[in-house]
């Protein structure tokens, strides 16, 4: 072979094996960036189906915001509670021990306290007849919308004329944790008042058994001292008047236990302090 093909044999060579080495780098790289790209892809998927999981996840938790409006009224003797959904609808209400609605109001100071069940009038409207002394209170409507979020929080309602500011309740422990109202006898024991731990709370009726009541021997109802916190509570089984709940803060709070003596409900009042 001559000298001078020779040198543009090896030349051809060289510019031949540049451009598959060449032509490799740019494939490496481009598969590069794709398999980077859809790593990418993936991530996020995942994030996003976690994220569902979450948001699902918390649909089981306290709902963060009510779906139901709730407008509470009260004139000459008559208490009118209206309900509405968010596209001015009237929520259906679930029935909870016998009623569909649990009506509690309390006097600000927490010392009055009424439990009452309207009735439902049609349209969301619900009416109950009721004389309430001139005051200031905290309505607590306790229901069950079906398929809408609710979280039962205190309406504020005056009745007759307004005594200027009202003050947070001062409340005190009880030392003495019987009580006596209309010649029945209640006592209450408690297992250690702490945070975030089961507590029993269990009713002596001494001796004496409560009549049925909206379907069990009792009812619990339970507000922190200023009458935000809202608990109802019913018995552990449908033949004893015992129990449980939990509390999420400490502090003083209000526990008033309902039981049926001889065709009348009482309302025993207790305050106990969770440390």
């Amino acid at each position: 072979m001559k000298p001078k093909n020779i040198w543009t044999w090896t030349i051809s060579a060289i510019v031949y094996l540049g451009l598959v080495i060449g032509g490799y780098t740019v494939y490496a790289n481009v598969n590069s960036t794709n398999n980077h790209t859809d790593d990418h892809v993936n991530k996020e998927a995942h994030n996003d189906d976690h994220g569902t999981r979450d948001s699902e996840h918390s649909d089981h938790g306290a709902p963060s915001k009510s779906e139901v409006a709730t407008n509470v009224a009260y004139e000459n003797g008559m208490i009118t509670i209206d309900l509405k959904d968010e596209n001015q609808n009237p929520p259906e209400l679930e029935i909870s021990h016998e009623k569909s609605m649990h009506l509690i109001i309390v006097s600000t100071d927490l010392k009055d306290y009424y439990h009452l069940h309207p009735e439902n009038n049609g349209k969301g409207m619900y009416t109950v007849k009721f004389e309430l002394p001139e005051n200031a209170y905290k309505v607590f409507l306790d229901i069950k919308p079906k398929n809408l979020a609710y979280q039962v929080s205190p309406i504020e309602m005056q009745v007759g004329k307004s005594h200027g500011e009202q003050k947070e309740p001062s409340l005190k422990a009880d030392t003495n944790l019987t009580k006596t109202i209309h010649d029945k006898t209640v006592e209450l024991t408690t297992t250690e008042l702490e945070v975030n731990k089961e507590v029993t709370l269990s009713f002596d009726t001494k001796g004496i058994t409560p009549d049925p009541y909206l379907g069990a021997l009792g009812h619990v109802v339970i507000l922190d001292e200023k009458g935000e916190k809202f608990v109802h509570v019913h018995p552990t089984s449908e033949d004893k008047t015992v129990f449980e709940t939990k509390f999420d803060q400490p502090g003083i709070y209000k526990v008033w236990g309902e039981f049926k003596f001889d065709g009348e409900v009482n309302s025993y009042p207790f305050v106990i302090e969770v440390k």
